[in-house]
């Protein structure tokens, strides 16, 4: 496993901060062909991470889409399970597209999709707000976008 870097401290925080806060986790990615990589965790974990020119792998782009609309949805399970019981189903669109001028993301859009129609117009207003202070409060991801974290990364090159 490659030496840890900021960056790779940052998402070991992330990982840590979601499963066991006494073992961090570790992440990298590892070249598996041209434009190719695989990202592992301590855990066990894999995900396939390629060029949009390659199939059954996701871009560095939509995994951090992905991870954001992950965030806004653990963040939001507590409530809406307490108001809505463990067996209900949600979908978070997350959509946003490149500045390819600048190689950034200028904004980011997600769609929590859920069925509240059980509830009343005034119990569904007041399950909103629950799930939006929730999101705003504990989803890492979306607190680290909006804050703008400074990234650094180290070279480790063999002699």
């Amino acid at each position: 496993m490659p030496a840890a870097t900021t960056r790779g401290q940052v998402l070991t925080l992330e990982s840590a901060l979601m499963a066991d806060e006494s073992t961090p986790t570790s992440l990298w990615v590892e070249r598996t062909g041209t434009r190719r990589y695989t990202g592992k965790s301590s855990r066990g974990a894999e995900v396939l991470i390629g060029s949009e020119s390659v199939d059954g792998v996701f871009t560095p782009g939509e995994l951090l889409k992905i991870a954001l609309a992950a965030c806004s949805g653990m963040s939001s399970d507590l409530p809406l399970s307490r108001r809505l019981g463990d067996g209900y189903d949600a979908t978070i669109e997350v959509s946003g597209a490149a500045d390819r001028d600048n190689e950034r993301y200028p904004e980011l859009h997600e769609i929590l999709k859920i069925d509240l129609s059980a509830l009343d117009p005034e119990a569904q207003q007041r399950l909103l707000t629950v799930v939006e202070r929730a999101i705003d409060k504990v989803c890492t991801v979306g607190r680290t976008l909006a804050a703008g974290t400074k990234v650094t990364l180290d070279i480790d090159v063999d002699a």
